[in-house]
């Protein structure tokens, strides 16, 4: 059977695990490593607190050190109130394009690395190769977060990464941070006719939300000058605000979700910054003078470091020798490479599919992506 054809199987196997990132990957997890057993990588499944979620991590090849790791996570984004053509999540082919939620974002490539595994243990490898899958990237890396702690008790470093994010088959050298919130404000709940007689949770939560949007704007000043990102400066986005329940009731709950790619993490700092003062100084003291148990709490949901460009990148210089690739280029959406390089590896995103496709209805990848992902994972060895 050829890889092409094994993997496209392998694909639909894939889809059919609905691994919403609020649902466990477990089964997928246990499917996934099996399969390497059986081609005989040493395999080694790290589960969460919970007991819900896994990473999967598994090597072939000879011990220790060093290596390629190739690089996926399991979770998908959710289909609520898309309006697919098919069911999300079993794998319908068609005018050569393959459709199911994940194809692109990133089961296609979990599939190629896979399907390569099986050629990889038939061959003599002089060097580790590794296969890391992780759990609840598309909600804060939490998986990848996780992985990382484990290869430094572990004492594993793989010297190269190629995270398989959909990339159309481009070498990707460096991306944004991504660091995600949850403020949530608590004020004092009374009728509408008397609004000074409460703390209306939503309105310091369209103040909180008002102060991030000029902070956007002044991040636009602070625009590294040879920043090669689009766009160049760093960026701050409003997810969702939430709050209250009637028309004329002061609303006592209330939330802003928010992320900020920073180009840098000097800026991150600077926006954590100015929101702590601006709640301590001015938002707080506005509610409690109204309520003393009135409060504003921030969790962080995620803080993910970007992929810095680097002069001298050994993973970018061997795809683009495998591809044939002339240029590399950055992007502005996250992925889980920036956590391996920090533990020294040099890393690149690519993999088959289009961004432009991930989180969609009728999300697809074409057969002819794949197949050009599995011409570079057969020429790695």
């Amino acid at each position: 059977m050829s890889h092409l054809r094994s993997s496209t199987e392998l694909l639909g196997e894939l889809i059919a695990f609905p691994t919403v990132s609020a649902d466990s990957n477990l089964a997928l997890i246990d499917h996934l490593a099996n399969r390497l057993e059986h081609v005989g990588a040493r395999v080694r499944v790290l589960g969460d607190d919970s007991g819900g979620k896994a990473n999967l991590f598994a090597t072939l090849g000879p011990e220790g050190d060093g290596g390629l790791m190739l690089s996926g996570h399991t979770d998908v984004v959710p289909v609520v109130e898309q309006p697919w053509d098919s069911d999300p999540f079993e794998m319908v082919e068609k005018e050569g394009a393959l459709f199911g939620r994940g194809t692109c974002d990133m089961k296609g490539f979990i599939a190629c690395a896979m399907v390569m595994a099986e050629e990889y243990a038939r061959r003599p490898l002089t060097r580790p190769v590794h296969f890391a899958f992780t759990y609840d990237e598309e909600v804060g890396c939490l998986g990848g977060q996780a992985l990382v702690t484990s290869l430094r008790e572990m004492e594993i470093r793989p010297d190269m990464a190629i995270v398989g994010e959909p990339t159309s088959m481009r070498i990707i050298e460096g991306h944004k941070g991504c660091c995600e919130y949850t403020a949530r404000f608590r004020g004092l709940e009374g009728h509408g006719s008397a609004p000074d007689r409460g703390v209306n949770a939503a309105e310091y939560a369209a103040r909180y939300a008002m102060r991030l949007l000029e902070l956007r704007e002044e991040l636009k000043a602070r625009t590294p000058a040879l920043s090669r990102f689009d766009p160049p400066w760093s960026t701050i986005n409003i997810g969702g605000i939430h709050g209250g329940h009637a028309h004329n009731v002061i609303a006592a709950l209330a939330e802003v979700e928010w992320d900020m790619r920073p180009v840098h993490w000097g800026d991150a700092d600077f926006v954590k910054a100015e929101m702590t003062r601006y709640v301590d100084a001015v938002l707080k003291p506005a509610m409690q003078a109204v309520d003393p148990e009135a409060d504003i709490t921030v969790e962080t949901i995620g803080e993910i470091p970007g992929l810095e460009p680097m002069e001298l990148n050994a993973a970018r210089d061997l795809v683009a020798r495998l591809t044939g690739a002339n240029g590399t280029d950055l992007v502005a959406f996250g992925t889980e490479a920036g956590l391996f390089q920090s533990l020294g590896a040099d890393v690149i995103v690519c993999g088959p599919g289009s961004i432009e496709q991930a989180h969609m209805a009728n999300e697809y990848i074409t057969v002819a992506q794949m197949q050009a992902c599995l011409d570079m994972l057969d020429r790695l060895v």
